[in-house]
């Protein structure tokens, strides 16, 4: 099955390298995404996070991603406390499925190789908790900090996580 992998780095970034999965960077156009397979979606975190004052990145993005995975199945990934689930009215970790089946699962990036523990939430379409791929154990605090590192540091998607988001994404049902 093709996996769509939405608003990644110039070049697929870790995506780039995997079967199966079709990469869509800024200059693809990302928010023109025609086809129908779930995606693992990474839209621009700027203007949704504690520094969204000094983003230059369009926040249109963000809840452009929310409604394609509402289309097509699969997975938003943002920083935990993302202003996006306050706009858009996502469920908060726990609080069960929105009107759109979608609902939001928190993970820390940590588990899949980051240095930092990344918390991060994940806004889920199409996949029942139950099916969810296994996670690797929760580590504990690696030491490294998000507010430390430089900014492709801060935004890297460690390739075990991206791998782990593909199958996610894959065991999604389309809309």
């Amino acid at each position: 099955m093709t996996i769509a992998a939405l608003y990644v780095r110039k070049g697929g970034g870790v995506y780039g390298s995997m079967p199966n999965v079709d990469t869509w960077d800024k200059s693809r156009g990302a928010e023109h995404y025609p086809c129908p397979h779930p995606a693992v979606a990474h839209p621009p975190c700027g203007p949704w996070g504690r520094f969204a004052w000094k983003s230059l990145e369009d926040p249109a993005l963000a809840p452009l991603a929310v409604s394609q995975v509402r289309r097509w199945g699969g997975v938003v990934e943002h920083p935990r406390d993302s202003a996006l689930w306050r706009y858009m009215k996502l469920p908060k970790p726990g609080a069960g499925n929105d009107a759109a089946g979608g609902w939001t699962l928190e993970v820390e990036q940590s588990a899949w190789g980051h240095r930092a523990p990344k918390r991060t939430w994940l806004y889920i379409v199409g996949l029942p908790p139950a099916r969810v791929p296994p996670m690797p154990p929760r580590v504990p605090d690696p030491g490294g900090r998000i507010e430390f590192m430089c900014e492709a540091e801060r935004e890297r998607t460690p390739p075990a996580f991206a791998r782990w988001l593909v199958e996610l994404a894959s065991r999604a049902a389309r809309r």
